[in-house]
């Protein structure tokens, strides 16, 4: 196996890791919050501070990576966030669970940014949308996995275990990688003349890219579209990885046993679409050039993602709900290698960078919807209410795409 996909396959472990420490929570909030008295607005702001600290923490740790390369720094991330997945399991009150999922917050930012870095670091430029789907589709297929292995364990042990248990994970993986991977693909024996070659002039930002020149970064509109679309879309994104298994629970009488035998199928959905939307993406950049390669995925995902989410609020079929929003996480996730890739063909060296300004916008939308949501539903009583604004939010989303070329450099647009 050609050394960049034995990276592209840590990234893919480290993707299900990170999902499964992620999602944990979610799948035990209705036992938490009961077990610890916490009422849906208070939820809301347990889930939102993981989100809040995330964003805040992500441009830093990204803007690192490309400074001193990805090796050192998913290493901190990992064993940061993994220290913070079993603490979460000693959590006594709102006080205590808030602050721990802040600083595990904190420790996950820049996860996917630094993935991002060690991709356009050893892949060519052909293969970055293929490279991002394979990496999201880990964090799907730990996030079907994630019920399953939660609900037995939380069911046999109580819910603390769970979180004991996932952040020696998380420590094992980060061993294993500091120790395996080099920043510079040069420098990684058993790397042949023939894969370098292939790799080609992605070659050139290979080495660390320096102090980022943020005045003339930060100065690309093309950089605020994306994360403008990125923001809105979070907004919907992010209730899958946070209320939905709530939702399901007490907006549609989902038992514990429901969530094992159906919250695996909008995962499973997310998985198929992100590695279809980046091979398609691909495809497309080939075949009608890069700019409308990239657009017409987040139109399609994004527009086709409103439809569904709008379709889950008109049923109160325990299996039809499930398939209206499998269907628009799926969607969603097509469009999600499209909008990374989007990053690194306009970044350069500084794909850390690019791609953590995206996610953190994104992550200021999944701050606004973990806590709107438990303050429309405390508000309303209704769990079908915050997801016509999440539709909304995803409608806008699918509209920016027009505003994004992915062919404008960001250091190319004048300061």
């Amino acid at each position: 196996m050609k050394y960049r996909y034995r990276v592209l396959a840590f990234l893919f472990v480290l993707s299900i890791i990170t999902l499964l420490d992620r999602i944990c929570i979610s799948v035990a909030g209705s036992q938490i919050e009961t077990d610890l008295g916490l009422s849906s607005s208070q939820w809301g702001w347990i889930l939102g501070s993981f989100a809040l600290a995330y964003g805040i923490f992500e441009l830093p740790s990204g803007a690192l990576a490309d400074r001193i390369g990805p090796r050192r720094v998913l290493t901190r991330i990992v064993l940061w966030w993994s220290a913070f997945t079993s603490l979460t399991g000693i959590a006594r009150g709102f006080s205590s669970l808030l602050a721990v999922r802040f600083l595990f917050g904190a420790g996950e930012a820049g996860a996917y940014p630094c993935g991002a870095a060690s991709v356009v670091r050893w892949f060519p430029r052909g293969e970055n949308g293929r490279a991002q789907s394979i990496i999201w589709m880990g964090g799907r297929l730990g996030g079907a996995l994630t019920p399953l292995l939660v609900v037995p364990i939380m069911q046999l042990f109580g819910w603390r275990v769970a979180f004991l248990a996932f952040g020696f994970l998380g420590a094992a993986w980060a061993g294993v990688w500091y120790l395996w991977f080099r920043d510079c693909p040069a420098e990684k024996s058993g790397v042949t003349p023939t894969e370098l070659e292939e790799i080609g002039e992605a070659g050139q930002v290979r080495e660390a890219g320096g102090a980022v020149p943020w005045r003339r970064v930060f100065s690309t509109p093309n950089l605020w579209w994306i994360m403008l679309m990125y923001h809105t879309y979070c907004w919907l994104g992010y209730f899958f990885l946070s209320w939905m298994p709530t939702f399901l629970i007490r907006g549609r009488g989902y038992t514990p046993a429901d969530l094992v035998k159906f919250t695996w199928l909008p995962f499973v959905l997310g998985g198929i679409c992100c590695f279809l939307g980046g091979i398609a993406s691909d495809a497309l950049v080939k075949r009608i050039g890069l700019k409308w390669g990239r657009r017409l995925i987040g139109l399609a995902g994004l527009g086709a993602a409103t439809c569904f989410i709008l379709c889950a609020t008109q049923t109160r079929d325990k299996v039809l709900t499930v398939v209206w929003i499998g269907l628009a996480f799926g969607a969603c996730d097509f469009m999600l290698p499209a909008a990374w890739a989007v990053c690194l063909d306009i970044s350069g060296v500084y794909a850390g960078t690019v791609s953590a300004a995206m996610n953190s916008a994104g992550q200021l939308g999944s701050f606004f919807t973990s806590v709107v949501f438990g303050y429309v539903v405390s508000a309303t009583g209704s769990y079908d209410a915050p997801l016509y604004l999440l539709a909304a939010m995803a409608a806008v989303s699918t509209l920016l795409w027009f505003k994004i070329d992915p062919t404008i450099p960001v250091l190319a647009e004048p300061a």
